[in-house]
């Protein structure tokens, strides 16, 4: 069976056992801040199994898409080199919400495989915990599974949402292979070979575990399974490994053809196959690469299958190319892929292009840093400033030094990157979920809407991710409280800062957060020990929280008015709002003109001045839409919604939940201080408000006038006196790049009358005085033209560096490659060096053995020949 045969096959069986098909959920997981991305087919009914949610059906079936590329579930690194690692896979799933339980889901899983799809009983193996007798009973006694094939173990067949909450046993299904595969059965010592083969995870969620580890039986036990699809796929298909299965091996037959590979086996062949997958979903999903969450994540993952793309010789973009065989492979059963077919290739293309700028950019940093280099341990702080400042990511920075005989100071690293976190204020990191670590019924009540101070009474307390029962002078922790004034972050809004007070308990409120309808205060303790139980008085720090409220208004009127000036397909993308401004990114295929940006900032401004009441107003969801509410992006809403109404003639009318001011008069100025694309489709607009807009236009005033006198000239001239410098610069350069290709011109004729011949090939090895490594290029490509079949090495001395390039024909390259050339000869003068066949670069400092070493050039040619 094809995979997509399959997958259907396993819907179709589920829906007619009364399940309810339900489509997958995104891959950015809905109002779960503990997860980068979605991971299991679970995830989508993570509230319904906490009782949270209820849903209108009891049984449920779906074909899940799941990344694991970040976080605690992370595969990358292992991608390409084993038989079953993905970041992108498929798990297909039935769930029982309080319905059947256990056997009617061994029933379910025993009747597909054997009667559906077909699989010979006699090669299923079944494990089950030690303590489910009752699990054993029915595999043994009413499925028929031979005692001999079924296995009881511990950890491995125990599953737990977190370390307190619904948990249960689980039973799964392995594949036998057969007896010539090596490998034992599950739990024996070789378990973890090929021969066995886990295809199917059945969990029971049958207790309720509380913070002292007592299980409690649920009322409504439940059932979650996950079977993945490639797995079956392999099975049902006779192969061993998930890239031999028929999706892949298109996707992969696909690649191959574009770059002209012929060796299908090729591990590079399986990462490209694997990470199209990954990309196209995420970004149909609305991930866009970026520098920090999930767009890092993205944009970690396409650049792997670039460089991958590169190593099996890719001269030019390629993967975006790719994306019509997904689609052809994968849009029928999501229809998303094909809908955002175009989207997906341009914001593929586009991080190509960029990252073809900053792979040269980078290498070239990378090859200087590498010559310099004392010893075989790439520097921490060096391979930050690669991601920092040229946007390497680590793994790349690994794969090239792994290439050369490095290895990389991640501790360093880490400690840089460390360093980095301190200074941002905006973070990309996502958040310890607590809310299994301590049972709370109902919410927080929030009381921030109407005071800043609320009298308040300590419900728990969390210190490292353990409940606790006090935190001493010293400590940070996180508190809960039944009511506050604090708003938790949520909807692009930062969570309100201030203090906690109590008789001689002073805590200070650093951020907060919100989970599972509780506001997470996160705190220091600056004095006293505060305990659960204890009465404490919450304040929020109104200064700071009255800025926010500015900047967060003012977003709705700049949404509103890119909405009027761009056109009704501007729909939010993403927000942040602090003390300090505002960010907005919004759907926009091309840049916002300068004409434009006075516009809206014209339309915004006189909103303000009109200084209009600003009202909410609770209601129905059918209400509110009704009104012309729009909903925005980042927010959850129930059934009840909080409705915000700004400007003059319902100018702007939106959900939100956050903080506000009560005139429009009241944000006092907006300033528009930074337009640019974040991503294929979408821009961002950052802006400032109040004081801080008119400290901006005080701040531009001043620059203006250094300008004019760094320049002696007036403000209504300073335009015409700079674009006459700019042009004058531009004449300069263009000279400057004329000269030098003279040079390298005039270089390469006089050097290559000291070329040698060495077995029919040209070889030469020279030094040329005062020439920059742009010019070692260009001279050496003259080099290559002019000598035919040649080996070349130049070399130029700036002080103690020695910098290198070399150059190979083409057709020599199966003989002599340039990247050994470089290795041999940088390390002879102390350095390192590196590169393609045809053309490498490095360094050296041994500037008094450099005309020996260039002097024996034609006998290293010669043992290689």
């Amino acid at each position: 069976m094809k995979t997509a045969e399959i997958r259907e096959a396993f819907l179709s069986y589920f829906e007619s056992q009364q399940h309810t098909r339900v489509a997958s959920s995104s891959l950015v997981p809905h109002d779960d801040p503990t997860l980068l991305f979605t991971n299991a087919g679970m995830n989508q009914f993570k509230e319904t199994f906490l009782g949270l949610e209820v849903r209108d059906y009891t049984r449920a079936t779906s074909s899940q898409r799941c990344v694991r590329a970040g976080g605690k579930h992370n595969d990358l690194e292992n991608v390409g080199y084993t038989a079953r690692h993905h970041t992108f896979f498929e798990m297909l799933g039935n769930f029982s919400f309080g319905d059947y339980f256990k056997r009617e889901a061994i029933q379910f899983a025993w009747t597909f495989l054997t009667e559906v799809l077909g699989l010979p009983k006699a090669r299923l193996w079944i494990t089950v915990h030690i303590s489910d007798d009752e699990a054993a009973a029915i595999w043994i006694d009413e499925i028929g599974i031979d005692p001999n094939r079924l296995s009881r173990l511990d950890e491995d067949n125990f599953w737990q949402m977190g370390d307190t909450g619904p948990c249960g046993p689980s039973s799964e299904i392995f594949y036998d292979h057969g007896a010539d595969v090596p490998g034992g059965p599950p739990g024996s010592e070789d378990d973890d070979l090929d021969r066995y083969i886990e295809i199917w995870n059945l969990v029971f969620m049958q207790f309720n575990r509380d913070a002292d580890g007592t299980l409690h039986p649920l009322p409504a036990p439940s059932v979650d399974t996950g079977m993945g699809l490639e797995r079956i796929a392999a099975v049902l298909q006779g192969v061993h490994s998930n890239y031999e299965i028929d999706l892949f091996q298109a996707l992969i037959a696909a690649t191959a053809a574009r770059l002209g590979v012929t060796d299908l086996e090729h591990k590079s062949l399986r990462v490209i196959a694997d990470h199209l997958r990954s990309c196209c979903f995420l970004v149909a999903d609305g991930v866009l690469p970026g520098n920090e969450g999930r767009g890092y994540v993205l944009r970690r993952i396409i650049r792997r299958a670039i460089r991958h793309g590169s190593k099996l010789g890719a001269d030019g973009p390629f993967f975006s190319a790719l994306v019509p065989e997904l689609v052809a492979q994968m849009g029928d059963a999501y229809p998303e892929l094909r809908d955002s077919e175009s989207r997906i290739a341009s914001a593929l293309a586009n991080e190509e292009d960029q990252f073809a700028r900053t792979l040269d950019n980078g290498l070239s940093i990378l090859d200087g840093e590498l010559a310099a280099l004392s010893g075989t341990v790439i520097p921490g702080e060096l391979v930050f400033r690669l991601y920092d400042t040229y946007g390497f990511p680590v793994d790349l920075t690994n794969d090239i030094a792994r290439e050369r005989g490095f290895t990389l100071d991640l501790d360093g690293y880490e400690a840089a990157m460390d360093e980095q976190r301190k200074r941002s204020q905006e973070g990309g990191s996502f958040k310890v979920d607590y809310s299994n670590t301590v049972a709370l019924e109902g919410e927080t009540e929030f009381t921030g809407y109407d005071s800043g101070v609320s009298e308040a009474t300590v419900m728990a307390l969390l210190k490292d991710g353990d409940a606790v029962s006090t935190l001493e002078e010293g400590d940070d922790g996180i508190v809960v409280l039944n009511r506050t004034p604090f708003y938790g972050e949520s909807g692009g809004q930062v969570g309100d800062t201030g203090f906690l007070s109590a008789n001689d308990v002073k805590a200070e409120v650093r951020d907060t957060t919100k989970a599972q309808g509780h506001h997470l205060h996160h705190v220091k303790i600056l004095s006293g020990t505060l305990a659960t139980d204890a009465s404490v008085r919450a304040e929020i720090d109104v200064s700071v929280r009255q800025q926010i409220r500015l900047n967060h208004s003012a977003t709705h009127l700049l949404h509103a008015a890119l909405r009027q000036v761009l056109g009704e397909h501007v729909t939010q993308k993403g927000s942040l709002v602090d003390s300090q401004r505002l960010r907005f990114d919004f759907s926009n295929e091309k840049p916002v003109s300068k004409t434009e940006l006075s516009t809206i900032s014209d339309i915004v401004n006189e909103q303000i001045r009109g200084n209009t009441p600003v009202t909410t107003e609770n209601m129905s969801m059918d209400a509110a839409m009704d009104a012309g509410a729009m909903a925005l992006f980042g927010e959850k809403y129930g059934d009840s919604v909080r409705v915000l109404t700004m400007g003059n003639d319902r100018f702007s009318v939106e959900l939100c939940g956050g903080t506000h001011v009560e005139r429009t008069g009241d944000i006092g100025v907006l300033k528009i201080v930074a337009e640019s694309g974040v991503a294929a489709g979408v821009r961002r607009i950052e802006a400032v408000t109040g004081a801080r807009a008119l400290a901006a236009f005080a701040a531009g005033e001043s620059q203006l006038d250094a300008v004019c006198e760094a320049l002696k000239t007036r403000a209504d001239t300073v335009v015409d006196k700079v674009t006459a410098l700019r042009s004058e610069a531009r004449d300069l350069e263009k000279e400057v790049a004329r000269l030098k290709q003279k040079l390298a011109s005039a270089s390469g004729g006089d050097l290559t009358a000291d070329a040698v011949d060495v077995g029919g090939i040209k070889v030469l090895a020279a030094t040329i005085d005062g020439a920059d490594v742009a010019t070692l290029r260009e001279t050496l490509d003259q080099c290559k033209n002019k000598l035919g079949d040649a080996v070349v090495l130049l070399a130029a001395v700036e002080g103690e560096k020695i910098s290198l390039v070399a150059g190979v024909s083409k057709a020599l390259t199966k003989q002599v490659k340039a990247g050994d050339l470089m290795r041999e000869f940088a390390g002879r003068l102390g350095g390192k060096g590196g590169g393609r066949p045809d053309m490498a670069q490095g360094g050296g400092s041994d500037v008094a053995a450099l005309p020996a070493v260039l002097a024996d050039l034609p006998n290293w040619v010669q043992s290689q020949l």
